[in-house]
């Protein structure tokens, strides 16, 4: 008889089976679309009720870290890797933070320069010419559009995504993605059409320079400039609010 793939942990039957899945995913290194098996298969494994294992795989799927599909071929799959599925949980935990106004603008500026610095410094020192390339061609592609344009703002948010790829550390990375998701979005609809497209693009090449010449602490310094101008365009904006 073959030997089980989950051994699970002491506690709550459907929270000990999630955490010993997650554990899987992470250790097999499943990717998004490999098959786990069917409800019934996994429950057998486990040695527990379907609606047992059912409520586990709720409770994944909440952490968009698996997905269930019905009919002939279905069963459970990986939907997100573990850093995928906390970057969506927290993108989402902090838009729904916005929407009740229990964090500001500015606070997830000030969250942001904590987290992007760093990465930006670690972005250059760890960068190669395809990074540079890469962030080169992010700033082209947003030069001459308003920066109240998707197109200046998916440049924008590419040339922030290949600098926390560089930096080489997942979990900044992880963290960092809901500036992207949820920030960037927010901030260009509120302040858009106050910001100077050609002083951000100018402090993007500040960085591209920093990165080019793997300078780590003029990199971290040119992204705290860079955050601080968005911070100073917002302040003048709520400044000019009723």
């Amino acid at each position: 008889m073959s030997q089980p793939r989950f051994v699970a942990p002491r506690g709550d039957a459907s929270e000990r089976i999630a955490l010993e899945i997650r554990r899987y995913l992470a250790r097999a290194g499943m990717r998004p679309g490999d098959r786990l098996g069917t409800e019934q298969e996994l429950a057998d494994e486990f040695g527990v009720s379907r609606p047992t294992l059912r409520e586990a795989v709720r409770i994944l799927g909440s952490a968009h870290l698996v997905r269930t599909t019905r009919g002939p071929g279905g069963g459970v799959f990986v939907a997100s890797t573990a850093n995928e599925g906390m970057s969506r949980t927290l993108s989402e935990s902090i838009a729904t933070m916005l929407e009740m106004d229990d964090v500001s603008l500015r606070q997830l500026l000030e969250a942001r320069i904590h987290l992007e610095v760093p990465i930006a410094g670690l972005a250059a020192r760890n960068a190669g010419a395809e990074t540079a390339a890469q962030l080169a061609a992010a700033i082209e592609d947003a030069r001459g559009n308003n920066p109240a344009s998707d197109e200046f703002r998916l440049a924008d948010a590419r040339f922030h995504r290949v600098l926390a790829a560089a930096a080489g550390n997942q979990l900044l990375a992880a963290f960092t993605r809901w500036t992207l998701d949820v920030l960037q979005p927010t901030l260009i609809q509120t302040i858009g059409e106050a910001i100077d497209g050609d002083a951000i693009l100018g402090q993007h090449e500040e960085i591209l320079r920093a990165v080019r010449r793997n300078q780590q602490r003029a990199a971290e310094r040119a992204m705290k400039r860079h955050i601080e101008y968005v911070a100073v365009v917002l302040d003048a904006h709520e400044r000019r609010e009723p």
